[in-house]
């Protein structure tokens, strides 16, 4: 891949460090990936080039700048400050406080960058949430995390929602990570409306200034007319009719279990949508994750800078072996510079 010398490169995140983060970023810069750098530690970078093969040189930088100096073929790393000692020791496939800890931290990091305009956008290799959670971060997830980042010190957080696209199907999710009896009460006329708004702006990040919405239902059959719930009439239903007043193409709601079947766009299946937001995180990502993990990537709309990730996670049951596939993080960071290509646009 060759760098627009114009552009500012991306900012991928190593992920928890014993798990397969670093192994899929070692296996893209040996493609030729040429306009990203890498925050994370240098040890454990090596230690991924050594479990993938070897003959890779990781060259610590200091700041985006020094990505030109660089060797050709080179992994060039910065190492965020605070970082904790020896993480490159860590067992492999193991859940630890540390490597959480070494992961926050480098997207803090990286999120500091992208506010600065150091770097185009970001690109995130796989967490694990109990790690972060023995590291005693507050966030459940990459999203909420990069949510408060974003917002800055007393700032308010800005609305933002996650979501998982390919080839074929994009998906935008109203809840996210939170218990399914909570996600149900979370479904309201405001988050509703306000994810579709957010999906609606962020289209024309790839060419879709007036894109068709579908939103899904959240009961069986999209309520059969409130015989197995009423949230399609009294919430979802009020919220697609403002958005059509706002003058947003979405409709809806449609039965969950059909509309995105309408909404693949594949060979010799032309979709009738553009976008389908769901009301929950497994109603929405199954769909997407089924047609191949290998090609989706989890995007998160409404912040102020480009954020994808791979649509996968750690995967500690392959951690150094070598066997990691890095298809779906070169899709992110694909996506996440096709993204940041157009500008004026928040994702």
């Amino acid at each position: 891949m060759q760098p627009d010398p114009t552009a500012s490169p991306l900012a991928v995140t190593m992920g928890d460090a014993c798990g397969i983060g670093p192994e899929i970023i070692a296996k893209l810069f040996r493609t030729g990936l040429s306009d990203a750098l890498v925050l994370g530690d240098v040890g454990v970078l090596r230690r991924a080039v050594e479990a993938t093969g070897g003959g890779l040189v990781v060259a610590r930088i200091e700041t985006p700048g020094d990505l030109a100096e660089v060797p050709p073929g080179g992994l060039p790393v910065i190492e965020p400050a605070g970082l904790p000692p020896d993480l490159a020791a860590l067992p492999l496939g193991r859940i630890d406080a540390r490597a959480g800890a070494a992961a926050a931290r480098c997207i803090e990091e990286a999120v500091s960058l992208a506010r600065s305009g150091a770097v185009a956008g970001i690109v995130t290799a796989p967490i694990h949430k109990e790690a972060l959670a023995a590291a005693g971060i507050a966030y459940p997830g990459h999203t909420e995390m990069l949510q408060a980042l974003a917002a800055g010190p007393g700032a308010a957080t800005p609305p933002v929602r996650m979501m998982l696209a390919n080839d074929e199907l994009r998906t935008v999710l109203v809840t996210i990570h939170m218990a399914l009896r909570r996600a149900i009460d979370a479904v309201t006329y405001d988050a509703v409306l306000e994810t579709i708004r957010i999906a609606h702006a962020a289209a024309a990040r790839w060419g879709r200034p007036r894109p068709r919405i579908a939103v899904a239902g959240l009961n069986p059959h999209a309520g059969e007319g409130g015989l197995f719930g009423d949230e399609e009439r009294t919430i979802i239903e009020p919220a697609v009719a403002a958005a059509r007043r706002l003058g947003i193409d979405a409709s809806g709601p449609f039965a969950p279990d059909t509309v995105f079947m309408r909404a693949r766009d594949a060979a010799g299946h032309p979709g009738e949508f553009d976008i389908v937001v769901a009301m929950t995180h497994d109603h929405g990502l199954i769909p997407v994750k089924y047609l191949g993990v290998e090609h989706g990537v989890n995007v998160t709309l409404g912040l102020p800078f480009v954020r994808t990730s791979p649509d996968h996670g750690t995967a500690f049951d392959i951690a150094g072996t070598g066997r990691a596939d890095p298809s779906s993080l070169a899709a992110a960071v694909l996506m996440a510079r096709r993204f940041a290509s157009v500008p004026g646009v928040a994702a």
